[in-house]
């Protein structure tokens, strides 16, 4: 979480510690599988609404259109309509949307660099659990 504040230093809105705190209603929206691969493929490039469900494997067309409503109302993503017939909608990332992806890179380098450590941990979990 960037810089370290003590919890004391922080506006109530800033505070994760507290449960009706703003910062914890938006990092309970935001991290989400579908908002970080949503996230990640804007980060590419900008994208229409089709572009995008092919891109992110396996996400309904419910589950894309919530994700980009809530990434738009949180200031993440722009969305744009051009005046054709029928009309053309793009999705781009907006300053805060970049920034943000920047920890989603490092979730992703992070689960990369330890994905066999996790797969070793769960198999021996599992052996423990039998």
């Amino acid at each position: 979480m960037g810089t370290r504040h003590e919890v004391s230093e922080l506006p109530p809105a800033a505070d994760l510690a507290r449960a009706d705190s703003l910062a914890r209603e938006i990092f309970s929206e935001v991290a989400n599988k579908w908002a970080f691969l949503i996230i990640e493929f804007l980060g590419q490039r900008t994208m229409r609404f089709g572009e995008l469900r092919d891109e992110v494997g396996g996400i309904s067309h419910k589950m894309l259109t919530q994700n980009l409503r809530m990434l738009e109302r949180n200031g993440l993503v722009e969305r744009t309509v051009y005046p054709t017939i029928p009309p053309r909608v793009e999705y781009a990332l907006t300053e805060a949307g970049e920034a943000l992806r920047g920890v989603v890179d490092g979730m992703c380098g992070w689960t990369q660099r330890y994905l066999s450590h996790i797969e070793e941990s769960r198999d021996r979990f599992g052996a423990s659990q039998s």
